[in-house]
């Protein structure tokens, strides 16, 4: 009894980061081609407690500095992977 309860509240607790993380890819299908790749390359670090904006930054640098991401797009881009980002952590 003991381990079903165990594992009811570990799958109650992990639900509300699968919305979330399902929130977030919803909200990044809307982005341009951009905001995807900033987005793509951010989420993997993105977790409850993270600075988003470094991550953000960080990955957004990173592009611009390989040429997957024209530096005039990287601003904007950036912005709007952040907003879509920011519900993945919730």
């Amino acid at each position: 009894m003991r381990i079903i309860t165990a594992i009811a509240l570990l799958a109650l607790s992990a639900a509300p980061a699968f919305a979330g993380a399902a929130e977030a890819t919803s909200c990044a299908s809307g982005l341009d081609a951009n905001g995807q790749t900033i987005f793509n390359a951010a989420m993997p670090q993105v977790a409850p407690g993270v600075d988003l904006k470094a991550v953000v930054t960080t990955a957004t640098k990173a592009l611009v500095e390989s040429g997957k991401l024209p530096m005039s797009a990287a601003r904007p881009a950036a912005m709007a992977a952040g907003q879509c980002l920011k519900l993945a952590m919730q």
